[in-house]
């Protein structure tokens, strides 16, 4: 399949879906009314300021990608066998197949259209496992909010449809491996709005394996695979779900060691128990779930969705800033009306694309002090909408100046993972996290290394990226580490110090001399290449010196 093609023309299909879902978010009055509703009380609940204009069309584009979302995750599972029939294309016979069903329909049913037929496929899905329904829930997915005309609905299927030059169909998903990691690629381009509201931006695979080396692998070491309670992980900014996707795998593998003899099905449920993911934005949560579901029905040996059981994807939609039990929420006389508008947690009032509230209830998810394992590359961008930057200030005690989305939720990462017993230095859940350096140069970071890191938590590692060449992030960055427990006086800091960066562009970055010098080194206190130095320092010597740069004394 030709993925940059696919993206090139997907962006294409979510502007033109674009276009019509805001002319019809006005002339329909049931969008309109629906949203002028909710918008209302969302000023009400204080979780945005903005006109009603933008944020009516962050709506319209979260319905756009949902609705070309849903295609692919059609098209993905009629290609590679995963649901019984065809109903929008596919490779060879399965193609003249899908346009036959299509015939048929409409010879049963005149007076239906093209968008029926695109609901008839994602309802076909859904009848296919109780899991996969949770792809299109009807509760929450923007693309039951706002429904394309018949034209445009018509010019999407049509898309699915077209052939190449040799007459086959242009884009076939088959894929032995069922390999996902081209919806990261759709996650973080798909939509040129979208990823400047969310800083959508997915995390290489050489990077989340490197940060769960140093987090999950000692938390299973001290906690066990199974804890009372059993192992909970999460990633609060999951995004297209790589960090979920690695965890997944690592838990299966370790749990046939453990058991060889489990049934499969019991092993990926228990691999899935454990791991929990939240976005803000819905169609990034859409992916991750997605991917998970394709993972587990991979893990298991399993074909054909229908002859799935149902499976725990404990993925949520919602703002992990403000929502969950014991989430610092906004603490202003609406207290009460966000437990009758919202989660019932006392937290924040919830969108209708929003499910935080429920998986909060059902597993706790985002709940303070529960997770064994927090990792995350959160957004890094400053809060554009003065409500939200108002609420996160208030919620977030790290937060100063014109901060960063990196400051709130480096102490929300931290206080989500499980206190360390008694105030002493031991247990206490592992913490891992790619984030822009910014808040070690600027004024706004002040507080959250003199106050946050240096006496509430244990910062282990402090590593230097910004010389290492992270496809996607043009930012300069930093990896931390740390647990959620009162720091011992006696501790140090693994400080990994960048010498020199790459000096090109490298083909491979996972195997460029500054990312392998960090792999290699990281575990070497005293070593020093051409690219990094390794040190561990005393606590004290971490300080913002001057709020030009993190120096080590």
């Amino acid at each position: 399949m030709n993925g940059a093609g696919l993206l090139k023309d997907l962006k294409k299909q979510v502007t033109a879906l674009e276009d019509d879902l805001r002319e019809r978010s006005e002339s329909v009055e049931e969008f309109r009314t629906r949203l002028e509703g909710e918008y209302a009380r969302a000023r009400e609940g204080k979780r945005t300021a903005a006109t009603y204009g933008a944020w009516r069309d962050e709506r319209v584009t979260q319905a756009a990608a949902a609705w070309v979302l849903g295609c692919v995750f059609v098209r993905f599972c009629e290609d590679n066998g995963l649901i019984e029939w065809p109903f929008l294309a596919g490779p060879g016979e399965r193609l003249r197949d899908a346009e036959e069903r299509h015939e048929a329909f409409f010879r049963e049913k005149p007076h239906l259209n093209n968008r029926d037929w695109l609901i008839e496929a994602f309802q076909h899905l859904s009848d296919a496992n109780e899991t996969a329904a949770g792809l299109f829930d009807r509760r929450h997915n923007p693309l039951w909010e706002l429904t394309p005309s018949y034209e445009a609905a018509s010019e999407l299927l049509a898309f699915w449809r077209r052939r190449g030059a040799d007459g086959e169909i242009l884009y076939d998903f088959t894929d032995e491996e069922w390999d996902t990691r081209f919806l990261g690629d759709l996650y973080q381009d798909l939509s040129e709005h979208a990823r400047k509201t969310y800083a959508l931006l997915q995390t290489p695979e050489f990077v989340e394996e490197f940060i769960l080396d140093l987090t999950l692998e000692p938390a299973i070491e001290e906690f066990g695979l199974n804890p009372e309670g059993g192992l909970r992980t999460i990633d609060p900014a999951c995004g297209s779900g790589h960090f979920l996707l690695g965890i997944f795998a690592r838990l299966v593998k370790k749990w046939r060691a453990a058991e060889p003899g489990t049934d499969e099905w019991v092993v990926v449920r228990r691999a899935l128990d454990s791991v929990h993911g939240c976005d803000k934005n819905p169609f990034a949560a859409s992916i991750a779930r997605f991917r998970l579901l394709v993972a587990a029905m991979r893990a298991a040996g399993a074909r054909r969705l229908v002859e799935a059981p149902t499976f725990p994807i404990n993925v949520a939609v919602g703002d992990s800033l403000l929502h969950g039990r014991g989430a610092a929420g906004i603490q202003t006389d609406l207290d009460t009306l966000f437990a009758a508008e919202g989660d019932g947690d006392g937290t924040a009032f919830q969108y209708a694309t929003e499910d935080v509230g429920e998986f909060a209830s059902r597993v706790d998810l985002l709940g303070r002090g529960s997770y064994h394992v927090v990792v995350g590359n959160p957004p890094y961008i400053t809060v554009k909408d003065k409500q939200e930057n108002e609420n996160y200030r208030a919620a977030y005690d790290a937060c100063a100046g014109t901060y960063a989305l990196s400051v709130p939720f480096a102490q929300r990462l931290f206080e989500l993972a499980i206190k360390g017993a008694g105030g002493f230095a031991r247990g206490g859940g592992f913490v891992g996290q790619i984030t822009a350096n910014s808040f070690m140069k600027r004024e706004f970071g002040k507080k959250l290394i003199e106050e946050f890191f240096r006496n509430r938590v244990e910062l282990s590692h402090v590593i230097d990226t910004s010389g290492a060449y992270i496809p996607g992030h043009g930012t300069p960055t930093v990896i931390l580490m740390g647990r959620n427990r009162v720091p011992s006086a006696d501790r140090t800091i693994r400080a990994v110090l960048g010498i020199r960066g790459e000096p090109v562009q490298p083909e491979d970055a996972a195997k460029a001399p500054v990312w392998q010098a960090i792999r290699e080194q990281v575990g070497q206190p005293g070593s020093e290449s051409a690219w990094v130095s390794v040190e561990d320092a005393a606590p004290d010597s971490f300080c913002v010196a001057s709020l030009v740069a993190v120096r080590w004394r």
